[in-house]
């Protein structure tokens, strides 16, 4: 009998899964008030998805950590400032992570068997329409930055709010003209379907959806269509699929429809970001997602790679941003499930390793060397 559980051990051993998002910094934020003294990421942390050893114990050589900042925050460019901060300050203070800004950092990070910390802002409102802060961000380490979050910005389309532009404005293509000459990846996760079409129109680089599963198998608007997976194949960029259980289930799709206008609501109501995320937490609860599985997840990356090719589809988990999480998927140590998974379905090793990380590296270097100056 084939041990797939050893050969899965075998193939994470030299830290080969690249992570596309992980809101960690969001939940210290928010549960701990960014005190790492009180929450301390390089020792186990009980009640969160993330913390050092487990992603040591998962074979993570590189994780996107999102700075990401809710679109009401009264001043985004600030607070993802702030959140870059506690990037920074967690990266020095844990001995296994190392900072990184470049596939080349990645691969030095793996031969010393360490983490590399990369950073991508979640949500164009960040920049608060304005090029310089966007080479801010970049010269700070940024790697990528999603072009909306929730809601729709004076630039572009949100997948989960009323479209206002058909996609991007004129200002919001000088946005990914811009990303694509800085070396900030594009980033099509949460924006509307038009806007991923646009984004891609523009873009001369590479672009990765950091956080999005197949919509055909669970039909979120957060979820990428079959047009546009072709779209990335042709583009050579990465789609990273999402373990959290709306994304991933037809009827946790269905039943999750208007999440993003109950998020609104409830920041109306409660004003305070840590009772939003307390009563989130609180309705899922008393209302769950249907159950899924690592196989469910396993599913979205066979159909990726079947509609836009297997050196498209990658991993982006949104650990310690999701209030769900899969049945074998349950945190950061568990990224061996999904090989053992893929080998027991017949796949082979090289395209396994195109999927934990390889893909997502060869999009990143596709976007290194990029001038950062602020020279036109």
């Amino acid at each position: 009998m084939i041990d797939q559980a050893g050969q899965a051990e075998r193939i994470h051993a030299d830290l080969p899964v690249v992570d596309g998002h992980n809101d960690l910094p969001w939940a210290l934020r928010i549960r701990a008030e960014s005190d790492l003294d009180r929450a301390d990421p390089c020792a186990p942390l009980d009640g969160y998805h993330t913390d050092v050893p487990r992603l040591a114990a998962g074979g993570v050589g590189a994780q996107f950590w999102s700075v990401f900042v809710p679109a009401w925050d009264p001043s985004p460019f600030r607070t993802t400032i702030e959140q870059i901060d506690l990037v920074l300050r967690m990266t020095d203070r844990c001995d296994h992570l190392t900072h990184a800004d470049s596939a080349a950092d990645v691969a030095n990070a793996r031969t010393r068997g360490l983490t590399a910390s990369l950073m991508g802002a979640e949500g164009g409102h960040s920049i608060e329409n304005s090029l310089v802060a966007l080479r801010t961000l970049r010269t700070l380490g940024v790697r990528y930055m999603t072009l909306t979050h929730a809601d729709t910005i004076d630039w572009a389309d949100s997948a989960t709010d009323d479209a206002r532009h058909g996609g991007l404005t004129n200002f919001g293509e000088e946005v990914v003209r811009e990303m694509n000459r800085i070396g900030m990846i594009v980033d099509i996760s949460h924006v509307s379907a038009d806007t991923m079409r646009h984004a891609l129109s523009v873009s001369d680089r590479p672009l990765m959806a950091s956080h999005s599963s197949a919509f055909a198998l669970a039909p979120h608007p957060r979820n990428v269509p079959d047009d546009v997976l072709e779209l990335v194949r042709a583009n050579n960029g990465v789609v990273m699929v999402n373990f959290y259980p709306p994304f991933v289930s037809r009827a946790g799709a269905q039943q999750a429809a208007g999440m993003f206008a109950v998020q609104r609501d409830l920041k109306d109501r409660l004003g305070d970001d840590a009772a939003v995320e307390a009563e989130l937490e609180r309705m899922i609860e008393a209302d769950p997602y249907p159950e899924v599985t690592v196989g469910d997840v396993v599913d979205h990356i066979e159909y990726v790679a079947e509609v836009a090719g297997v050196d498209h589809v990658g991993i982006g988990s949104d650990f310690d941003g999701i209030e769900a999480i899969p049945v074998g998927l349950e945190d950061v140590s568990t990224y061996p499930a999904i090989t053992v998974e893929l080998l027991d379905r017949g796949w082979q090793e090289p395209d396994i390793r195109k999927v934990l990380g390889e893909n997502a590296l060869r999009v990143l270097a596709a976007n290194d060397g990029s001038s950062t100056s602020v020279d036109r």
